[in-house]
């Protein structure tokens, strides 16, 4: 199957996915290009100030590159629930040196800026944009389809593959559940059936024609050949790349992925209030049970506690997103992660 990206000219059919709160650099986009492959720039979390500085940087060396937005897909919270949730935060918020007292002072809703991200790419349009979390609207496809871009969508099932199909998207990133980080799913209050990816990706060629892109636990050279035999024109990793040497990944989730000691990824919303993949710490088995649905809100609870953790050096208490894959992730140049697992088709 052809696919919108031939025209970029990639010599590698693995991409680097985007990784919002950090680990995505310019640096680790441009890596990706440099070696033939695609990175996304990941446009989550940050103001269209920081985004718009990020793509100039990237755009300044001619080499081509995606952009990654949230979408909106508010899942409200509960506001007893949430004030119950920020009280049990305590004894984590002054382990990092916080009054528990400031944690849930403020319950915050918003939409990540969604509108003037999507001016900034109309006004200076990219090579790709990829949407995650919610599926916009159809006249957003197309005005950044008419603007020259190619328009991806992330799916988690057949279902949501026909939505997107129906909005006008030119792609699909198929996610399987085995993917470390946020769950793409539409349906945030439902976790999404594991279904092996290779199974997935012939679910959603069996329910729409669009190429796709598959991701979610892809780790090896044979995950990749897998998944194109399979009939994905391309695949998306993540977490393979969190220690190399372009990767913004914060020292505690550094170390953490090199820990032999740390086998398990486990399913929470303790720390946003949406699904995400993580490896297992004292901060999920304390608070998935109880965590509330509930996004940005929960995200914006947890995410003072979190910097501080960081800041800390401790591993325990923030959210060490990790792929089924990880004990893959290695320490070198993003260009030869790429490269070996290519080496696979």
């Amino acid at each position: 199957m052809t696919s919108p990206l031939d025209a970029l000219g990639l010599e590698l059919p693995v991409l680097a996915a985007p990784m919002a709160g950090g680990p995505t650099t310019v640096a680790l986009v441009a890596a990706a290009a440099r070696a033939g492959s695609l990175g996304f720039l990941a446009g989550g979390y940050k103001p269209p100030s920081a985004l718009a500085a990020e793509i100039a940087g990237v755009r300044g060396e001619g080499l081509p590159f995606g952009v990654n937005l949230f979408a909106p897909n508010p899942v409200p919270v509960d506001r007893e629930a949430f004030a119950r949730y920020a009280r049990s935060l305590a004894e984590d918020a002054r382990s990092v040196g916080l009054d528990p007292a400031t944690l849930g002072e403020t319950l915050v809703e918003d939409d990540d800026d969604w509108s003037a991200k999507i001016a900034l790419l109309l006004a200076a349009p990219v090579p790709v944009v990829s949407f995650t979390f919610g599926l916009p609207e159809a006249r957003v496809v197309a005005a950044l389809r008419d603007a020259g871009t190619v328009v991806v969508q992330t799916v988690t099932s057949p279902a949501e593959a026909r939505a997107a199909a129906e909005a006008g998207v030119d792609m699909l990133a198929v996610q399987a559940s085995a993917a470390g980080g946020h769950s793409g799913t539409l349906t945030p209050q439902v976790l999404p059936e594991p279904v092996p990816l290779v199974e997935l990706v012939g679910r959603v060629r069996g329910a729409v024609s669009l190429p796709v892109i598959a991701a979610g636990g892809i780790a090896t050279p044979d995950a990749v050949t897998g998944a194109l035999d399979a009939g994905a024109v391309a695949v998306a990793v993540g977490t393979v790349l969190l220690r190399s040497d372009e990767a913004g990944t914060s020292a505690p989730h550094r170390a953490a992925l090199a820990d032999p000691a740390r086998q398990e990824t486990v399913v929470t919303r303790a720390f946003t209030g949406r699904p995400a993949r993580a490896l297992r710490n004292s901060f999920t088995d304390r608070h998935t049970a109880g965590a509330p649905d509930g996004y940005p809100a929960v995200h914006h609870l947890t995410g003072p506690l979190r910097r501080a953790a960081v800041a800390a050096g401790d591993g325990e208490r923030i959210n060490l997103w990790a792929g089924t894959g990880h004990a893959h992730a290695t320490d070198e140049p993003a260009a030869r992660i790429l490269t070996r697992l290519a080496q696979g088709r």
